[in-house]
């Protein structure tokens, strides 16, 4: 950032308050920023705390926006202003998603599946019209064709309310049910509609039926999860014969059945919970189809008889293998889909219920594959969603019979792309201890070969969430600018099965934080990069990653990214009352009960281990009505940081007041605040080459 004529950043007051756990006084001087009424936020000196961040960042930017401009131009110029999806069938229609030319939100189209015209039944620009936010939670239409129900969030705080549209007459119906997660979900009588409320934790802790026509304080549990640190889920079998509800946390799972055409005749149990114990349930062919670790850490397929599905019952049908990690199944009428991993890289099996199976094959060596929209039973295709670090997104049939894949769609980049030009490998690093860490990266090619050049190094690590080595249109504008761009496959994560998570969470966190700093220092030791040209970037959970490496290692990066990130670790899992706090207890553990997650937490937390030292430029976000990463979190951190740090690197905080997790919603408005980030970014690097066409 330029150096001459900068404006102050805002000085937080500091009030320290102090606590004792375990013998260990803890001192805060910046807990001030959560408002006492929070999740509403309307202390005035708190939101003119975070009003004056938003205007030094802002006036840091100033300088920057023409090249804000020039980027935002190039990332529209990515983007298909006119895009429609592949259509799909379900029952008797079939189903299509299309943006008009500059819209920011879909319409949803459908005819009858036998042919007919196409009609806009669910207008999402039309909802979001009155409102600065707009977010679809997702939709069900019922089985008859007639009522299509949806749910909306309209200020980024997860909290959706479900409204039900006439698809005949078209009229909105009267009754509407705030306060749930989700998409809803129809049963098979006709008129009754399943949604998950969410209480004041934002947990999502019952199941309720709502009957059309009546109201909704007379809607009936069907299930209510009394542990505070499970979530309940809500879904339906392939074969739509059954309605599943779940309850889960970070590590174990239970189960319950309900017969879709009354699901008002009680609930049976699959599998009593038990802990450590994972399982989830499809239905195909007069059985059911259960992937559980059970007997494999990374998952195996049994099956189970309909009328019995417990778990005296479950026969093997696909067993764990070394090297196989099993991450998906849909049961179809005729065959398997399994969705797996061998060695590190996707795959997909088929297995028809004779027993014969057969793998899908692709042409690249390296790529991302998962299963797309796929809503009937009866069906000999399998529709696939495909990419790679080089390769736009594409969606693919695939012949069940013929072994054929048929390419539906591939993304198109107005302004152009061309794969040639870009060179994708997959790394295996040395960690310290001896482990072998996956590491997806992707340059330009051009004369003088793979480096040093800058880097922009991502990493999550964390709920066994990998990240895939997809493609990103945006990300061109740094390879067109002379950066490689990384993903370190960190321990936490689960891109090499269930025990490499296993192997980053809880009591072994460190492993991911010393995997990242790891594959840095090989990329600057085999010449890809230099140290000091390293931007790093991670959000939510990444973002303990990011303040970790900050404070561990701060000597070399030029920049941290931190989107909403979970910085204030220690003090958020010491509080029960925020929302998340119980159910994330078995991935971080429980510093209210347990001496040793206490000390663990206290030890790498990045909020309590800011120290007096230089650090690198960073750019840090958050989302007012954020219910995952509260606000409050980023907004003290960055005030510790600039009262303690020794160097002048600027750090900028961006608050969306008027979003939440993910920031602001729409497909274009969204790409003003990437513009900004790339250029903070460039903005470091004084001698930058221009974008390439």
């Amino acid at each position: 950032m330029t150096r001459t004529a900068l404006p102050m950043p805002p000085i937080a007051a500091r009030r320290p308050t102090r606590r004792t756990c375990h013998g260990v006084t803890l001192v805060d001087e910046y807990a001030w920023l959560r408002d006492p009424a929070y999740p509403e936020v309307r202390a005035p000196e708190i939101l003119a705390h975070l009003e004056a961040e938003n205007a030094y960042f802002a006036a840091m930017l100033k300088p920057h926006r023409p090249l804000v401009s020039r980027l935002l131009a190039e990332l529209r110029g990515r983007l298909k202003p006119d895009d429609e999806g592949v259509p799909y069938r379900e029952g008797d229609f079939v189903y299509q998603w299309r943006f008009a030319a500059g819209d920011e939100y879909r319409r949803w189209f459908r005819r009858p599946a036998t042919d007919g015209d196409w009609t806009c039944f669910l207008d999402e620009p039309a909802l979001a019209a009155d409102g600065d936010y707009f977010r679809l939670g997702g939709f069900a239409v019922s089985r008859d064709g007639r009522f299509c129900a949806y749910a909306v969030d309209r200020d980024g705080s997860e909290r959706f309310t479900i409204e039900i549209r006439d698809l005949e007459s078209g009229d909105l119906l009267p009754e509407r049910i705030p306060g749930t997660i989700g998409a809803p979900l129809w049963a098979g009588d006709g008129d009754t509609l399943l949604y998950r409320p969410v209480n004041d934790q934002w947990r999502p802790y019952a199941v309720r039926a709502h009957r059309l026509g009546t109201a909704v304080a007379r809607d009936v549990t069907l299930y209510e999860e009394s542990d505070s640190g499970f979530f309940v889920h809500l879904d339906e079998t392939q074969s739509r014969q059954f309605i599943i509800i779940a309850s889960a946390d970070h590590e174990t799972s239970e189960i319950r059945l309900l017969p879709a055409a009354d699901p008002r005749a009680g609930a049976r149990l699959v599998a009593p919970r038990q802990r450590g114990h994972e399982y989830e349930i499809d239905h195909a062919a007069g059985r059911f189809f259960i992937r559980s670790n059970r007997d494999d850490p990374d998952f195996a397929v049994f099956t189970a008889p309909e009328e019995d599905a417990s778990i005296a019952q479950w026969r093997t049908w696909i067993a764990g293998a070394p090297g196989l990690y099993v991450r998906d199944i849909i049961a179809f009428r005729d065959f398997l889909a399994v969705a797996e991993r061998h060695g590190g890289l996707d795959r997909v099996r088929i297995r028809h219920h004779d027993g014969t199976e057969h793998l899908v094959e692709f042409a690249e060596s390296v790529y991302s594959v998962a299963f797309g929209t796929n809503r009937e039973y009866a069906t000999d295709s399998l529709r696939l969603a495909y990419e790679s670090m080089v390769t736009p997104p594409s969606v693919y049939d695939y012949d069940v019979r013929q072994r054929r894949l048929e390419r539906r769609k591939l993304q198109v980049i107005p302004s152009g792309h061309d794969p040639a030009l870009y060179e994708s490998e997959r790394l295996d690093v040395p960690g310290r201890d001896g482990t072998r860490i996956p590491v997806s990266i992707v340059w330009r090619r051009e004369e003088g070969g793979k480096g040093p050049r800058p880097l922009h190094l991502y990493g999550y690590g964390a709920y066994g969430l990998g990240i895939a080595p997809g493609f990103s249109t945006n990300r061109l504008s740094l390879l067109d600018r002379g950066f490689v761009s990384a993903i370190a496959h960190v321990r936490g994560g689960d891109e090499l099965g269930r025990t490499w998570y296993e192997a980053g969470k809880g009591p072994r966190r460190w492993n991911s934080f010393h995997d990242f700093i790891d594959v840095a220092q090989h990329l600057v030791a085999s010449g890809r990069t230099r140290a000091g040209d390293i931007v790093i970037a991670g959000g939510s959970a990444g973002g303990t990653l990011m303040g970790v490496a900050a404070n561990e290692r701060p000597d070399l990066w030029r920049a941290v990214i931190a989107h909403v990130p979970f910085v204030d670790v220690l003090n958020t899992m010491l509080d029960q009352s925020l929302p998340l706090t119980p159910i994330e207890w078995p991935e971080w553990g429980n510093p209210i009960t347990d001496a040793d997650a206490f000390r663990l937490i206290l030890g790498y937390s990045p909020y309590e281990n800011v120290r007096r030292q230089a650090y690198p430029a960073m750019f840090v976000t958050a989302g007012l009505h954020d219910p995952r990463v509260t606000y409050w979190e980023p907004a003290k951190w960055v005030a510790k940081l600039r009262a303690t740090k020794t160097d002048s690197n600027p750090i900028l905080l961006r608050i969306n007041m008027e979003a939440g997790h993910g920031g602001k919603s729409g497909r274009f408005r969204a790409l003003m605040e990437t513009a900004e980030e790339y250029a903070f970014i460039l903005s470091l690097f004084s001698h930058r080459p221009p974008a390439r066409s």
